[in-house]
């Protein structure tokens, strides 16, 4: 529909520090666009169809910045390694098996369905470094009716045989014919994906940067997750005095080069202060971080700092595509640092890491991420009913319940860009029609 209205509990962030609570109130949306939220309806909106959701929460969709597709099929599998062993052992043996399209097929029609199902409205993905596979990743999100980029990866050097591009040219060939055939889809665009600096030459890096700047492509990778893989970059690259410059040097860190970095659990003082003045996003995965034993990233220092925070699944260091679970995980991690190792960083509270899931990362995809107007709509309706108490709680209560206790089965209806989602691939929705009154 054109237009239509949402009638239910109404959540989105102004800010940070501010969540905005419209009980039994009204959202509306117009071509994909939120024309506002009213406690009472306008006249002028009184006629149009009404979803009505009476009684459930509304919130804005959840937006995922950091998460590998191809690594869903193994997730929760050497959860006792760290980064470099892990990736060793598991994850570049998984990827390898995307050069058969039969295989690709199967896993990413699991990793569609399952994005279909969550919460998440928008995601940023990579791939493998298999052209196919990857297009038929995008094929697969954009009928699952997300919107966001996915990456074909680049890696050229400290690979295995067997997943290890044959040179820089040849990475930065298979890379632009992939640019070129990802026109065909509408709501998932290229982005540019060099692993990380270990696995990708000065060559090829000097190649993405072409093209980077021939078709305007945003970029996303890893920064300084780990302490073995900042020491490795600094010894593949003499010339940087922090990790981050190993990106700058070649125009993919920000500024004309819309970037995410993921982690960023161990930057130092120079690289935060490149990152905040060139606009650097930064994707927190406090799970990942936990699971690899990496740390856990300073994201009060940075959201006091006023720097572009989101949330990443990080699947699979991460076991689940859940954003509840990357927000609840973002607290409890942000009070172990507080605890144990930095007592003037504060912890983060449930108003901080709302807005990082869903305004905080939507604005790497414009006015993405909640429901004043002028914004994009995407929405997610959450029944919780399940949740069973004996007392009255107010609505921000039964939200923070849902940050800690929701997962997959308590989202009824997904809206992205304006758009119902059916919940499955035959098309099932769940939407409620009812009086606007």
């Amino acid at each position: 529909m054109r237009r239509f209205v949402m009638k239910g509990n109404i959540c989105y962030s102004n800010d940070n520090k501010e969540l905005c609570v419209i009980e039994n109130g009204y959202v509306v949306s117009e071509d994909g666009i939120c024309q506002g939220v009213y406690e009472q309806l306008p006249e002028k909106y009184q006629m149009i169809p009404c979803y009505d959701y009476t009684d459930r929460l509304i919130i804005p969709g959840f937006t995922d910045l950091h998460v590998h597709a191809p690594q869903y099929s193994f997730r929760g599998l050497g959860m006792d390694l760290e980064l470099l062993d892990w990736l060793n052992t598991h994850t570049f043996v998984e990827e390898a098996k995307y050069q058969e399209l039969a295989y690709a097929e199967k896993a990413y029609d699991i990793f569609a369905d399952d994005m279909r199902k969550s919460a998440t409205t928008r995601a940023c993905v990579f791939g493998t470094i298999h052209n196919e596979a990857t297009l038929l990743l995008m094929e697969k999100l954009e009928e699952a009716g997300i919107k966001g980029f996915v990456g074909k990866v680049n890696m050229d050097r400290n690979s295995p045989d067997y997943l290890c591009e044959a040179s820089a040219a040849q990475s930065a060939k298979d890379t632009e014919e992939w640019i070129k055939a990802s026109k065909q889809f509408e709501n998932i665009r290229p982005i540019l994906t060099p692993r990380f600096i270990p696995t990708c030459t000065d060559e090829l890096m000097e190649e993405l940067s072409d093209l980077q700047k021939k078709y305007d492509l945003p970029m996303q990778s890893h920064l300084s997750e780990n302490f073995g893989e900042i020491a490795w970059v600094q010894e593949l690259c003499p010339d940087t005095s922090f990790y981050g410059e190993a990106y700058n040097k070649y125009g993919m860190f920000g500024n004309d080069c819309k970037t995410i970095m993921a982690h960023c659990v161990h930057s130092t003082e120079d690289e935060i202060k490149m990152m905040k003045d060139q606009g650097v996003f930064i994707a927190h995965c406090p799970e990942s971080n936990t699971n690899l034993s990496s740390g856990v990233a300073p994201i009060r220092k940075y959201l006091d700092m006023g720097m572009k925070i989101g949330l990443g699944s990080d699947v699979a260091a991460g076991s689940t595509l859940s954003m509840f679970t990357a927000m609840s995980m973002a607290i409890q991690c942000s009070k172990l640092r507080w605890r144990l190792s930095d007592q003037e960083l504060k912890a983060l509270n449930i108003e901080e890491v709302f807005y990082l899931a869903t305004r905080g990362g939507g604005e790497f995809f414009g006015k993405v991420g909640t429901f004043e107007k002028g914004y994009e709509f995407d929405a997610v309706v959450l029944d919780d009913s399940s949740l069973r108490h004996p007392q009255e709680l107010t609505v921000k209560e039964r939200l923070e319940r849902m940050i800690y206790l929701a997962d997959d089965r308590n989202v009824v209806a997904k809206f992205v860009n304006g758009k119902s989602v059916p919940r499955d691939k035959d098309g099932d929705e769940t939407a409620i029609f009812g009086g606007n009154q």
